[in-house]
């Protein structure tokens, strides 16, 4: 117990507060049983270890465990929390559940046995805290995290700060938006950056080596934790990485899902199982007609890999100019939007907006005559009429 206690607190002193995710004040951890699931790579432990040092500091009370940490393999949690909360322990900051087996049982035991414990957990965005006979979704409040907005990348990249936008506002009221941003910023230049490699807080760790962090990081979602949370076989590995392969160097499709399985070389519905896990496991995003059923055996209307950074470093080559700016509009839209694939244009939002992706000179006439319409533009330097410049979509979170 004191080699964990010596670690939790070299992890505690290490974090640093200077910059925090909007998400640090928004969710809520007063609750008794808090969890924060999403990607990996994103900043979920940055986050956990940011509450700790603020709220704690030091203090023998709350600690920070890494469930993959070899002591686990040999001993139980349960146990470790009772020698924990005897010795006065009231705070548990738990990483990575998803890594330890019974993670949910033990939790649930710990929250009914110990009235006063507070846990905070992160895990695998494929996590699923309603299965099986330790359903903890009555006991525990569960936030989703995705990575940095382009918002949140210019403050930690930058220093530039510009305040969260509704979606109406940037729709309505987007040149004042702009006119307001600090003197000397040219969006452009640093958007271009973003959607290379702003997507994940590691860039900060330097570019050279980003990619291959971030494929490493993909490769161990779907090595390790597909394995462990939705039993993959361990086979057919190849074949999805086969799969991103034909989305990151495909235009904005609508899937062919017999002649994509033939080409992969899997079965029709383990393809489409598959394409659902990647989207629960957030290395893709699955766009559906509003209404149509969803299930794993339901194909979807179109693909995309989760974010840009993603389809930058899939694609061999450049990749499709369509497919970055679709992506990119859907991954900042969608953590606080229904996005649905329309019967004209690119994107319906919220059942009320309907958007068009494309360049400085793309027209409204895929559009033209629909109530709510926008052309999303790449390259505009102002809203004009109803084209409004891509960025801006990326000051919604």
């Amino acid at each position: 117990m004191e080699k964990l206690r010596i670690h939790s607190n070299e992890r505690v002193k290490r974090t640093s507060l200077q910059y925090k995710r909007e998400e640090f004040y928004l969710f809520d951890w007063s609750q008794r049983l808090v969890g924060i699931k999403g990607a990996r790579g994103i900043g979920k432990t940055t986050l956990l270890l940011q509450h700790l040092k603020e709220t704690h500091g030091l203090a023998e009370q709350a600690i920070y465990l890494s469930l993959d940490d070899i002591y686990f393999s040999e001993n139980r949690l349960t146990d470790f929390v009772e020698t924990f909360y005897r010795n006065g322990g009231l705070f548990l900051y738990l990483d990575e559940v998803h890594k330890y087996p019974d993670w949910a049982i033990e939790i649930k035991n710990m929250y009914d046995v110990y009235a006063d414990i507070h846990i905070i957990f992160t895990g695998s965005a494929m996590l699923e805290v309603q299965k099986g006979n330790a359903d903890l979704s009555r006991r525990a409040i569960v936030f989703r995290m995705q990575g940095l907005s382009f918002r949140q990348y210019l403050r930690l990249a930058h220093n530039i700060n510009i305040p969260i936008a509704s979606l109406e506002d940037v729709l309505v009221k987007g040149n004042q938006i702009i006119s307001e941003l600090p003197l000397g910023v040219k969006p452009y230049s640093l958007f271009k950056k973003y959607l290379q490699t702003g997507y994940y807080p590691f860039f900060m760790e330097g570019d050279r080596w980003f990619y291959d962090r971030l494929t490493a990081t993909v490769k161990v979602v779907i090595e390790t934790d597909f394995h462990a949370i939705q039993y993959i076989d361990i086979q057919n590995i190849r074949l999805i990485y086969k799969l991103l392969l034909t989305v990151a160097t495909s235009p904005p499709f609508t899937p062919n899902i017999q002649k994509m399985s033939e080409r992969i070389g899997i079965s029709r519905n383990t393809l489409v199982q598959y394409l659902y896990y990647l989207e629960e496991a957030d290395i893709l995003s699955l766009l559906q007609v509003e209404g149509k059923g969803l299930t794993k055996l339901q194909k979807p209307d179109k693909v995309y890999l989760e974010n840009t950074n993603l389809l930058h470093a899939f694609a061999p080559q450049k990749p499709n100019i369509g497919m970055v700016r679709e992506t990119f509009v859907l991954n900042q839209l969608k953590m606080k939007h229904q996005v649905h694939y329309p019967a004209k244009g690119d994107f319906q939002v919220d059942g009320k907006y309907t958007f068009e992706i494309g360049g400085q000179s793309k027209s409204s006439k895929q559009v033209s005559g629909l109530p709510d319409a926008f052309v999303i533009a790449d390259e505009l330097d102002y809203v004009v009429g109803n084209k409004v410049p891509i960025w801006l979509l990326g000051l919604l979170y």
